[in-house]
């Protein structure tokens, strides 16, 4: 069943891509889309620093500056993933003000989370009622507990991660879907319906801070009606392209939306 969880592997220095996809569930951005967002960017930064040259040589200078947004080996800046997101109406939020606190409380009411440092992004996200960590440097995804989120998000915090929760409506995606009425152990094997308890891959915690009671009740009818929406299907590629095709229309014409 864990095959059913979209996980792309770390190819070359793409893990932006990789991170948006995997977050996504599905190819839903290549290199060359989000080398479009930081075109995109550096032309809007170039327009603002442009206003304030004030000679010839200021603005040549300004024109030979590097790209802020995107480099040759494949990395792009968390506006790059922003600007993806917002095609899918969803944003990021740091955690590191003291008004979010309370979301790294108690993390398993968000939907997905988007970690950051020494420019290698992934996420971490729900799927069904369990939360994986979709790291591309990872073989396959890796089961976090309820009971250790928390920890595992602090724990990464400590390592000098940033750490950005994601705020919108997910699209919908197979995993999804079928993780609402299976659950899996660490091994990625089906579990028993009940008793939702499962083992965080990094081992258990005896802590009693961060922790969350678990669902004990299966809804046969949720179950049914769950399996029955698996037979609709995710956005198609073809989808997924026409959004992009009508957001890059709108950044470049805005007169006309």
């Amino acid at each position: 069943k864990m095959d059913s969880i979209y996980h792309e592997k770390q190819e070359g220095f793409l893990c932006a891509q990789h991170c948006l996809n995997n977050l996504l569930q599905g190819l839903f951005f290549t290199a060359v889309d989000l080398a479009q967002f930081a075109h995109q960017l550096d032309e809007q930064e170039l327009a603002t620093m442009v206003e304030g040259a004030g000679t010839s040589d200021d603005l040549r200078r300004l024109h030979e500056q590097p790209s802020s947004n995107m480099d040759d080996s494949g990395y792009f800046s968390i506006q790059v993933i922003n600007r993806a997101l917002q095609v899918w109406n969803l944003e990021l939020v740091p955690t590191m003000s003291p008004s979010m606190k309370h979301v790294l409380d108690d993390p398993i009411h968000q939907s997905a989370f988007i970690c950051n440092h020494q420019q290698h992004w992934f996420t971490i996200r729900k799927l069904g009622r369990q939360w994986f960590n979709l790291d591309s440097l990872l073989k396959k995804p890796k089961l976090v507990s309820d009971t250790y989120l928390c920890l595992f998000l602090t724990q990464l915090q400590m390592e000098g991660y940033s750490i950005f929760v994601v705020r919108g409506e997910l699209p919908s995606s197979e995993a999804d879907l079928l993780l609402q009425v299976i659950t899996l152990d660490a091994t990625g094997h089906e579990t028993a319906s009940k008793g939702n308890s499962i083992t965080s891959f990094t081992g258990s915690s005896s802590s009693t801070e961060c922790q969350s009671s678990t669902d004990e009740s299966f809804d046969l009818e949720l179950a049914t009606a769950i399996s029955a929406s698996l037979e609709e299907s995710p956005p198609s590629v073809e989808e997924t392209r026409q959004r992009r095709i009508e957001y890059f229309a709108r950044h470049h014409n805005p007169e006309s939306s």
